[in-house]
């Protein structure tokens, strides 16, 4: 395997008793890139990240992280790796504030002396979270309001910021965008393409197909669960990916990733 490849899937499948959700999807995603994955609802997309990072237990097939073969139990367990994710869900904490959030699992604790017992450092994430905020860009009136007092673009650019604050070995972003407005979608986009920018690869699923073209350096297409195209941003346009999409071109000339 070369030493570029961050993510390499071989067979990746996902029975659902007879439902086949996810069937021999090959991928590979290198040092650096940014790939958008793309299709309809239900063409496999979300079924393929949870795969990735153990949300769900795939039926079959392999998935190599950084040349190392892995199978996490869970979303935890695939942070702990270095592989960071925002769900359509988001998976933050209503009741607690933003550096809260951003810190949850990680915290920073100072006073070790005190054996087993730690003190939690609230000055320094506080100031990492305002750090984070005015890197990526977010711009939240009050840290210290609780998630559920926010709004639904508040949330969601929580939950991206809390990504990207964090240097990881790799992003992946589901629907980052889908319930945001104009301003706070350009919010986004700007952090993604400071992840560019750092060098940091990202899987970014999204239907929007002015967003994608803007953002990625290739595109993948999901259609009933399997990967039917693979397609360079550059020598293709969104006619190209939509026909695809839809099956008007059938993936025949699909050979697995580039």
């Amino acid at each position: 395997m070369s030493d570029d490849i961050v993510l390499k899937t071989n067979d990746l499948t996902k029975h659902y008793g007879g439902v086949h959700a996810l069937e021999g999807a090959n991928f590979e995603l290198r040092k650096g890139e940014h790939v958008a994955i793309m299709g309809d609802n239900g063409a496999g997309k979300s079924t393929f990240v949870r795969q990735i990072t153990g949300v769900e237990q795939r039926t079959r097939g392999k998935v190599w992280l950084y040349g190392e073969e892995v199978s996490f139990a869970g979303p935890l367990e695939a942070r702990e790796h270095g592989v960071e994710t925002v769900f359509q869900t988001l998976a933050l904490a209503d009741d607690l504030d933003v550096p809260d959030n951003l810190f949850l699992g990680r915290e920073r604790t100072y006073a070790n002396w005190l054996g087993p017992f730690r003190l939690l450092d609230y000055k320094s994430m506080r100031q990492s979270t305002i750090d984070a905020l005015n890197r990526t860009g977010v711009k939240i009136p009050n840290i210290r309001n609780t998630i559920q007092n926010m709004s639904g673009g508040q949330r969601q650019c929580v939950a991206i910021a809390r990504t990207a604050t964090f240097h990881s070995k790799l992003t992946i972003m589901d629907e980052p965008t889908a319930a945001l407005g104009v301003q706070e979608t350009a919010q986004v986009e700007n952090i993604i393409r400071t992840l560019k920018e750092e060098g940091e690869p990202l899987i970014l699923i999204s239907h929007n197909m002015r967003q994608v073209m803007d953002l990625v350096d290739r595109i993948v297409v999901f259609r009933r669960g399997q990967i039917v195209a693979n397609l360079r941003k550059e020598d293709t346009d969104g006619q190209d990916v939509v026909a695809y999409i839809t099956g008007a071109k059938t993936g025949a000339e699909y050979e697995g990733a580039a």
